[in-house]
């Protein structure tokens, strides 16, 4: 049955990296929903945070694909429930809307957004959720005419409480020092 996964990948910078990891969905046929780039709490590592929906089998083997790249130092899959995750969304409706009428205001407020920047023409308000959350402030906007409007791609950590990339990592380091050792 197909559900929604993310996968969290670490490597280090380095350049074609994600159109190499970019392949391994095209070749299964799988959309990306969502691809987050960003540093990681390790210095010089960085995390991919990919959305997809497919099958536990079938997210398994991805994982075991962009795995096998050698500038991967690990990869792994979570379900919804077992990561803590946001989106940005950003609307830009017409000023005048807000002079007319107090409802934006008040949908602002009710969804727990705020409003970035007012100028003659326009007003940029940001709001962070999950992408329900994101799209229904639109939906209510809209009725305004948004002009604009953009969502981020997913950020998100896991709640295990153990950092299982730094778990991984001083393993491989044990591991390499021990075959050092053996020389």
């Amino acid at each position: 049955m197909n559900q929604e996964y993310i996968i969290t990948v670490f490597s280090e910078n380095h350049i074609g990296l994600l159109t190499r990891i970019t392949i391994v969905f095209t070749r299964r046929k799988i959309n990306i929903d969502s691809l987050t780039v960003s540093e990681s709490a390790i210095q010089g590592i960085f995390k991919f945070t990919i959305v997809i929906r497919t099958t536990e089998e079938a997210v398994k083997k991805i994982v075991g694909q962009i795995e096998k790249h050698i500038d991967v130092l690990k990869a792994y899959y979570h379900t919804n429930d077992e990561m803590i995750y946001q989106e940005i969304a950003l609307y830009k409706v017409p000023t005048q809307a807000l002079y007319e009428s107090d409802i934006i205001e008040k949908l602002v407020r009710n969804s727990g957004a705020r409003i970035l920047e007012i100028t003659r023409e326009y007003t940029v308000i940001e709001k962070t959720g999950h992408k329900e959350e994101t799209q229904a402030l639109f939906e209510e906007l809209n009725q305004f005419r948004v002009m604009q409007f953009i969502r981020s791609g997913r950020v998100a950590i896991s709640r295990d409480p153990i950092e299982r990339l730094s778990e991984f990592l001083r393993e491989r380091d044990a591991q390499i020092e021990s075959t050092h050792e053996q020389k």
